[in-house]
């Protein structure tokens, strides 16, 4: 069985880099933090961008506001699991899969204790994230590789939530869960026949509200829109022409 491999070159903010250098970082992090989801114009950080290009802020300092930014707490910790949330946050900042219980344990404590921030500083604090991608290396899935000090069985529970450029983190489903909490190995599940996606076939639920005359008479309400990534440019203009605001944008599972 031919396994996907996810060893991707890192991208990395050099000196005196251009505005196309620049703007291929940003959309790096996105992709990578937000777990490969759709980022509307509207959804950008330009604040932690500009800081970004004024050199106020390194590349750790954007992925740290992007992964602590309402777009990020909307997306993996209000709709999911504690579980969830930081089985993403693992592989969103640090590029792996959680090695155990004990690691969600510890991540478990420190969020009910401490919140929210601390939780999301603790990865990107780390030794681990400093170790590996520095200041201004843009953090990627690193864990199909041998590591120093991270256990074999990581291979596979790596392999168990990353399943390709072309999949995203819509899931609010835990992946590891049992076999965290059960201590058991993880098996490397084949990919589907025949379900493989890519970028221009997915399909995207965008939720929106209605047209501004329905909000001034107390009628607002939401309205979800399930089309194909072709379809979707227009159906977000058609939705903003008539009044209405886009909420938020996710692939369908």
């Amino acid at each position: 069985m031919a396994l996907w491999v996810t060893n991707a070159v890192p991208v990395e903010l050099r000196p005196n880099a251009s505005e196309d250098d620049l703007q291929t970082v940003i959309r790096a992090v996105y992709k990578q933090v937000l777990g490969n989801q759709h980022v509307m114009e509207s959804q950008r950080l330009t604040s932690a961008e500009s800081l970004l290009r004024d050199g106020d802020i390194t590349v750790r300092g954007f992925v740290r506001a992007v992964a602590q930014s309402e777009l990020y707490r909307s997306l993996f910790f209000e709709s999911s699991s504690a579980y969830r949330f930081i089985e993403l946050n693992f592989k969103h900042l640090l590029g792996r899969a959680p090695q155990d219980q004990t690691e969600i344990a510890d991540h478990v404590t420190r969020y009910n204790e401490s919140g929210y921030i601390a939780e999301i500083n603790a990865y990107v604090d780390s030794d681990e994230y400093i170790a590996n991608f520095g200041e201004n290396r843009v953090p990627f899935v690193r864990g199909a590789e041998t590591q120093t000090g991270i256990k074999n069985v990581g291979f596979n529970r790596t392999f168990a939530i990353v399943r390709g450029d072309a999949t995203s983190d819509s899931s609010n489903k835990a992946k590891l869960i049992s076999d965290l909490g059960s201590n058991l190995s993880t098996k490397i599940a084949k990919p589907q026949a025949g379900t493989g996606r890519t970028s221009t076939n997915k399909r995207f639920r965008i939720t929106a509200t209605t047209s501004t005359a329905a909000a001034a008479i107390g009628r607002m309400s939401k309205q979800e829109y399930v089309v194909s990534y072709s379809q979707m440019t227009q159906r977000i203009q058609s939705i903003l022409k008539s009044g209405g605001k886009i909420l938020s944008v996710s692939e369908t599972n």
